[in-house]
């Protein structure tokens, strides 16, 4: 049973689908032991506690820069055994002493196609305006492993819906949310602690 430690930063809605999926039991292998916080008044804390998980607060204001704010989630991180770190909503870009010290072990949702309408910068109802001005017909989320560069790590899953007339970034947002990123997320958190996904070239095989 692998020990996956959830990192957030607000109302948690990703960590609650993964909540919600280790209780039907479509996660496999794998027990949500923890979850972190950048911020004290994340809604995701009050789910982690109605589900009776673990939780820490490292607010990200506390610290001086990107690396020693890094260093501490580092030592956390260790500190709870984590096998598997999963960022739901986490708005804090990690600095590479993390993604190198559990490379290929870092799994995150963007609410796009990637290589599309990503990178630094690229997050929230950002990246889903982005996708309407410039009028895409699908879009859609993408399941990544972290690396060093913001969402460039190797895709696990993709998933798609129709882009309406009329959508707004808020409507668009919340039909990839239901339809995608709640779904894939948890499967793609159960292949990994079923140990079915296998890395050849930099890319990701689900085997």
């Amino acid at each position: 049973m692998k020990n996956i430690v959830v990192l957030v930063s607000g109302g948690g809605t990703n960590l609650q689908a993964l909540i919600d999926a280790e209780k039907r039991g479509d996660i496999k292998n794998g027990k949500i032991t923890c979850v972190i916080s950048s911020k004290a008044d994340a809604y995701a804390l009050e789910r982690a506690k109605n589900a009776g998980i673990d939780s820490v607060v490292l607010e990200r204001k506390a610290y001086a820069d990107s690396k020693a704010y890094s260093e501490a989630i580092l030592a956390e991180l260790q500190k709870q055994n984590a096998e598997l770190v999963v960022l739901a909503g986490f708005m804090t870009i990690l600095d590479e002493c993390v993604t190198k010290a559990y490379p290929y072990r870092i799994i995150n949702v963007h609410p796009a196609l990637i290589p599309s309408f990503c990178g630094e910068g690229f997050y929230g109802l950002k990246v889903h305006k982005a996708a309407l001005d410039y009028g895409v017909k699908i879009s859609g989320a993408t399941v990544h492993f972290v690396n060093e560069k913001a969402d460039a790590g190797a895709i696990i899953l993709q998933g798609t819906v129709d882009v309406q007339n009329g959508d707004t970034p808020e409507t668009l947002q919340r039909r990839i949310m239901e339809n995608v990123e709640w779904k894939l997320l948890p499967k793609a958190v159960s292949l990994f602690c079923e140990d079915r996904i296998t890395i050849r070239g930099g890319k990701a095989y689900i085997e």
